[in-house]
């Protein structure tokens, strides 16, 4: 997107109208991404904003645009794989993109509660860490947490 005007009125890309049908339906949604130089990828952040937008994730009347959240009613996961240990993000860095990613946007649009799951050093993690993260999440999915 390239203006205000094109993301209040432009056509979503005809390739995630299917995004937006799944997540009118979905009742808990769950988002991967690795943390890239600080934040959410570019890829996946254009994406929010193409799916995200007025008349799809909130609705409003001339006074408010923003005045009705149109996604409330869903429950969301964010998880986040990390090089650095993910204590270290969480504490020292505050989780500030992931909170932004909760408060700015998925809390916009009334997407609430959203927990948050932080796997840190990755790049040193062998197949025994990476089966028991996969548990846990297998864990988290069956109870939709």
């Amino acid at each position: 997107m390239r203006s205000q005007q094109d993301w209040e009125h432009g056509r979503v890309p005809s390739g995630l109208a299917a995004a937006q049908d799944d997540i009118a339906w979905a009742e808990h949604l769950v988002i991967f991404f690795p943390l890239w130089l600080g934040g959410m990828t570019a890829l996946l952040k254009g994406f929010l904003e193409q799916v995200a937008r007025p008349g799809f994730a909130f609705k409003g009347e001339s006074s408010n645009p923003f005045r009705h959240k149109a996604l409330a009613g869903r429950s969301a996961r964010v998880v986040v794989t990390m090089g650095m240990p993910a204590l270290v993000y969480r504490y020292w860095f505050r989780a500030h993109s992931v909170k932004a990613l909760e408060r700015n946007i998925l809390g916009f649009v009334g997407i609430a509660p959203v927990h948050e799951t932080l796997i840190g050093s990755i790049g040193q993690m062998d197949e025994a860490g990476a089966a028991r993260w996969l548990g846990k999440l297998r864990e988290l999915g069956r109870r939709a947490d």
